[in-house]
């Protein structure tokens, strides 16, 4: 897969500095290759956020992935939200599965300078489950914008004190890849820590599950 990324699109895109620095895009991924890259979305049947190296990534996936961490890419989100990202640790998580109790608000660790996320569903019909840049830290329907995460919508945003996001309870499949610009490589190898031992937490209560241990 060549191409993979619609790189005019994002650089199309118009920055909203209200409620904080952000900017969406319909369609990240370039046409031609959306079918592939959806195919090639590794199967995440549990809840939560997973590190690539505890998920089976396929080679035409990987090359998604690596068109993400490029410099091309790196620049344009250095040029829309005026932070140097250029070197700095990149953190990639994956999810496949919303539960319940996901989606409620918050705002990104200070220890994270810029998220973005890619949404990788073959399309989206439900009311819930769109994600809402927020105005306020306590009302949900209080919202700038909503981005609904159907195939290869994006949205990134700077990390503020009132970076506010989240989405109305959805339960079932909601597919995406998170990407965190870090400020350090301490902070890098902390998320990545607590994010896989979550992934081995989840795998041993599955196990325990199917043999009936309690």
């Amino acid at each position: 897969m060549e191409n993979l990324l619609d790189l005019n699109a994002i650089d199309a895109a118009r920055v909203k500095t209200s409620p904080y620095p952000y900017f969406t895009v319909e369609r990240v991924v370039n046409d031609t290759a959306l079918p592939a890259v959806l195919d090639a979305f590794p199967g995440i049947d549990m809840g939560g956020s997973f590190n690539l190296e505890d998920v089976e990534i396929s080679r035409d996936f990987q090359q998604f992935l690596d068109s993400l961490d490029s410099v091309e890419f790196r620049q344009r989100i250095h040029d829309k939200l005026g932070v140097d990202v250029t070197d700095r640790p990149m953190m990639m998580t994956l999810r496949g599965i919303s539960r319940k109790k996901d989606g409620r608000i918050h705002t990104d660790s200070k220890t994270k300078l810029v998220t973005v996320l890619i949404y990788l569903n073959e399309d989206w019909q439900a009311e819930t489950g769109r994600l809402r840049v927020l105005n306020s830290a306590d009302d949900l329907n209080d919202y700038a914008e909503e981005i609904a995460p159907g195939p290869g919508s994006m949205i990134a945003f700077k990390i503020t004190d009132n970076c506010w996001h989240g989405y109305p309870s959805f339960e079932g499949t909601r597919r995406s890849i998170q990407i965190n610009f870090l400020a350090s490589e301490q902070a890098n190898r902390k998320h990545r820590f607590f994010h896989g031992l979550s992934a081995k937490l989840k795998a041993w209560r599955r196990r325990l599950k199917s043999t009936g241990a309690h």
